[in-house]
């Protein structure tokens, strides 16, 4: 998930989420604004190798100091900002040192297919499939798990977004108005995750901003396959394509759409090896599947095509996050600011920042990119952004506040709905939560979501409540297996649910598997949470203790490093933990939040 994305997996966020990039010719830095906020630091950038096995711990290191409250001046935070729209979110002149472009060649794969059908990509849009019909294959993908509680119930939830990834139904072509309008990147995340995840996609029910340019993606989708029935050798088509089922698989939570796009873009790419377009959309992709290595790649290949690629300037920023090379992606998101600034930079570039705690500057750019918003789109996009930054922080009036700004610009925008039900539940509306929280699932049913609907239900306690949260942690594990059977890396969504819902094993395996990938702090805390459910706190101390080392202001992350504290014997360090957990969101969890009083009480 890029920032605020999917891995949001994670704790409630998307990894701005990426998919938030407008295409534009290529054209100079703009003026710049003048910042008033310090750089953060370096983070979690690596100077070398560290262990792949969790069991090898990385140094131990205190970062549970707050880094002041970040409430100063929240109040009003959505209400308009006067900031001059066109000018950058960083102070100084002259483009930002540390150009993109420093990876190696693109990935194997990212070129030929010439020979391959032009239909082949359009999938059930009115031409069959003939290479792959994923999604078909992926029905009862959760059946077969073994060692399973509840199969039957399993089964039918896979049989439930099996149907939903298939529920394509055949439109009247259309002509094609809008070929070069669809343009948006993979990332992010999180769940959700949390932002997550990131690293986990967050549920978006409304096209990204400047992707259509007010226009609907379905009807583009089926204009751009009109097209290219007719022109089968336009490159710049066949890419634009691929983003399109891209930003399709994001917004109806339907992963059967990536190999579509993957075949789209080898389209593109076989008859334009150097498109810029294309290799942006191959990151994006990537960087959807959570292979963030391949992303960076991409990435940097376009950009060496195209210095001026807002979608691969963003997507740089987002694999680079994701990889946990938080220093580097300060730079990349300077040099972005520099060369294209704009509200998918913005929130990037804020996104880094908060990383690093330093939620002023966050807040800051936020509100400049809000100002800069031009579109319902863009308006509901950084209006959520900024009702996440403040539910992090406990401010729920705020939050609730920038919620209602995003749904009355889009009241189909689902990362607000998500929000807003979050903020609710926090705030003390479980009815409200649940009844926004149900609204969402029905629409897009991601893991994140998921989850926190279940807690709801665990939470509220009412008569069939404990069946209706397991029908949710079910839907997880059918989520996770459309997600795989169609290239997507799903263990950090596995490591987050499981844990908690699942089977705790199978956490534990999925957390050492993505921590051996890519070391961020989300996937210390998962590693680090997934070794305390397995008895195994000693080991689980430092990674804990590595998940809140950059200033990160995560409430669920200091309540499992206080968890973990106390298991080891620190109780004086455990007692200061859960009390900063709590003291920063009070609601951060339907049923964490519980726990942590619980705990903090009883080590009094």
């Amino acid at each position: 998930m890029g920032p605020r994305g999917q891995d949001d997996e994670k704790d409630g966020r998307t990894a701005p989420t990426s998919g938030h990039d407008r295409p534009a010719p290529p054209s100079p830095p703009g003026p710049r604004t003048a910042g008033n906020g310090a750089e953060p630091g370096t983070g979690e950038h690596r100077s070398g190798a560290e262990p792949d096995d969790a069991r090898e711990h990385p140094p131990a290191t205190d970062g549970n100091e707050d880094a002041g409250s970040g409430h100063e001046g929240a109040d009003g935070q959505c209400e308009g900002a006067g900031t001059d729209g066109s000018r950058g979110a960083v102070g100084g002149s002259g483009e930002a040192a540390g150009a993109a472009g420093e990876s190696g060649g693109v990935p194997d794969g990212g070129q030929g297919d010439a020979g391959r059908s032009e239909g082949a990509a359009f999938g059930s849009e009115g031409v069959p499939d003939r290479s792959e019909g994923a999604a078909g294959r992926s029905e009862g993908a959760g059946g077969r798990r073994e060692g399973v509680d509840g199969e039957a119930e399993r089964v039918a939830a896979v049989r439930r977004v099996g149907a939903f990834g298939r529920r394509r139904r055949g439109a009247q072509l259309v002509a094609c108005a809008a070929l070069l309008a669809v343009a948006m990147t993979g990332g992010a995340i999180a769940l959700g995750t949390g932002r997550a995840p990131a690293v986990q996609p967050v549920a978006a029910g409304a096209v990204d901003p400047g992707v259509l340019g007010g226009g609907d993606l379905d009807a583009s989708i089926t204009a751009l396959q009109t097209h290219l029935r007719a022109q089968p050798k336009d490159s710049g088509g066949w890419a634009t394509l691929g983003l399109a089922y891209v930003e399709q698989a994001r917004t109806k939570a339907d992963p059967s759409r990536y190999p579509q796009a993957e075949r789209a873009l080898r389209r593109s790419l076989s008859l334009a090896p150097d498109s810029d377009q294309a290799l942006a959309g191959r990151a994006a992709l990537a960087a959807a599947r959570h292979d963030f290595t391949n992303a960076l790649a991409y990435a940097d290949a376009a950009l060496r095509q195209n210095p001026y690629s807002e979608r691969a300037l963003s997507s740089r920023i987002d694999a680079l996050v994701e990889l946990g090379r938080y220093a580097e992606a300060s730079t990349a998101a300077r040099t972005a600011d520099a060369r294209k600034p704009g509200v998918p930079v913005f929130t990037r570039y804020a996104y880094v920042h908060e990383l690093a705690g330093d939620v002023t500057t966050a807040r800051r750019v936020l509100e400049q990119a809000l100002a800069t918003a031009s579109s319902p789109g863009d308006t509901a996009y950084v209006a959520t952004q900024l009702g996440q930054l403040a539910w992090h922080q406990g401010d729920y009036k705020s939050a609730l506040t920038c919620y209602a700004r995003a749904l009355a610009a889009d009241d189909g925008y689902l990362p607000a709905l998500e929000g807003r039900a979050r903020a609710r539940a926090a705030d003390g509306d479980r009815a409200g939560a649940i009844k926004d929280m149900e609204a969402l699932v029905a629409r897009s049913p991601l893991p994140g979501p998921l989850v926190e609907l279940g807690e709801l239900y665990e939470a509220r306690g009412a008569t069939g409540d404990r069946a209706r949260a397991r029908r949710q942690y079910a839907l997880v594990d059918a989520w996770t297996a459309l997600a795989r059977a169609n290239g997507v890396n799903a263990d950090l969504d596995t490591a987050l649910a499981a844990a908690e819902h699942g089977d705790r094993r199978a956490a534990l395996r999925a957390a050492r598997a993505e921590w051996a990938r890519r070391h961020t702090v989300h996937t210390a805390d998962a590693l680090a949470w997934a070794l305390h459910v397995n008895g195994r706190d000693r080991e689980a101390l430092p990674y804990a203790r590595r998940a809140t080392a950059t200033g990160y202001r995560n409430a669920a992350f200091r309540y499992h490093r206080g968890v973990i504290e106390l298991a080891t014997g620190h109780r004086t360090a455990g007692r200061a933990s859960l009390a900063s957990a709590l003291r920063l969101n009070p609601g951060f969890s339907p049923l964490g939040a519980a726990r942590a009083r619980t705990a903090l009480e009883g080590a009094e």
